[in-house]
């Protein structure tokens, strides 16, 4: 594996973190922005109500998303895995054939 390949794979590892993470953190700060404005304006400062709330959000985006999470770390993985496993360095073809495979040399 080359090292402009091996950069690449690191791209699109750190690309779909930020992808499947994004739903997560994104509904959780909105309901903890929701949960501390109620906090505030009520002053009830239980710490069940901040945790509460944030498990069913997430709970939530599992169930909506789920799906969609686990397709883009599988397609990740394959393309990872197939990445590593295909080689860079072109195989040599033998002395006396060309590269399309075919001998020019007469046979006997």
């Amino acid at each position: 594996m080359s090292t402009s390949s091996l950069l690449d794979l690191w791209r699109q590892a750190i690309g779909t973190l930020v992808a499947v993470a994004a739903p997560f953190l994104i509904v959780c700060l909105a309901v903890r922005l929701a949960v501390a404005i109620v906090q505030t304006a009520t002053q009830l400062q239980e710490s069940i109500l901040a945790f509460v709330p944030k498990l069913a959000a997430a709970i939530l985006v599992i169930a909506l998303a789920g799906h969609w999470m686990l397709d883009k770390l599988g397609a990740f993985t394959r393309g990872a895995f197939t990445a590593s496993a295909t080689p860079t360095v072109p195989v040599a073809p033998d002395i006396g054939a060309e590269a399309d495979g075919t001998n020019d040399e007469p046979v006997e």
